[in-house]
């Protein structure tokens, strides 16, 4: 790939906040190609998504120092295929780089292999609305991991994908994404979109989601809590 696509990304920001709850992100004004979510987390209020990094590395720089000057501690997400010369701009406006290797991920999910989970382990699955919530439970009942799944349209964006460390290497993260592909396909989903963790990156690969760029994430100043 030589150039990423800013739709595919606009896409998967469209279901990331379906499948948080969030407001739908509006754009940044006066920065260039910027989308802004407000996140409303501690030491991540706002989210602001570059859309055409690597086309226009102008606005780049804009939304670093739209971040850089923000009020409310604020993310930077911006995909990319040149992460050293986004690493230059960001760094350039003050910012902080939290990830230097997250990649965003594609895949047909018509064609998601299918893994079910070994025993001791069984599913639980929660639909309300375009999202759904897949859980894996041991013998004991306690949760050894969690995945989010939000569909719209013919899109489905993968969420907060874990499983806790006591249970890992163990064939649930297959079994994961299987029972979320599968629940998403039952929608009416067909294409899957993903930000994937270094961690994550090899499960996913694995199970044949496409490398589509990199993902480069930059904090700008904390802000001081108010006493």
């Amino acid at each position: 790939m030589t150039k990423i696509d800013s739709e595919l990304i606009r896409r998967w920001l469209n279901g990331w906040t379906v499948a948080r709850s969030l407001p739908a992100a509006e754009p940044v004004e006066s920065a260039g190609d910027g989308l802004r979510s407000e996140c409303d987390q501690p030491g991540r209020e706002v989210e602001v998504f570059a859309l055409r990094a690597d086309e226009e590395p102008e606005s780049l720089a804009r939304l670093a120092a739209v971040v850089a000057a923000a009020r409310q501690t604020t993310w930077l997400t911006v995909p990319t295929l040149r992460p050293g010369a986004v690493e230059a701009v960001v760094g350039a406006a003050g910012l902080e780089v939290l990830h230097r290797s997250e990649w965003f991920m594609t895949t047909d999910l018509t064609k998601h292999p299918q893994y079910a989970p070994a025993a001791p382990y069984a599913s639980e699955v929660r639909t309300e609305g375009p999202v759904t919530v897949v859980s894996l439970h041991d013998s004991s009942g306690e949760v050894a991991a969690r995945g989010t799944i939000a569909v719209v349209g013919a899109d489905a964006i993968a969420d907060r994908i874990e499983t806790g460390a006591a249970h890992r290497r163990r064939g649930l993260g297959r079994a994961m994404m299987s029972a979320l592909a599968e629940a998403a396909v039952a929608q009416g989903a067909r294409t899957g979109l993903l930000i994937a963790s270094e961690e994550g990156q090899h499960l996913y690969s694995s199970l044949g989601w496409r490398h589509e760029s990199d993902v480069l994430i930059a904090r700008g100043p904390v802000v001081p809590a108010h006493r």
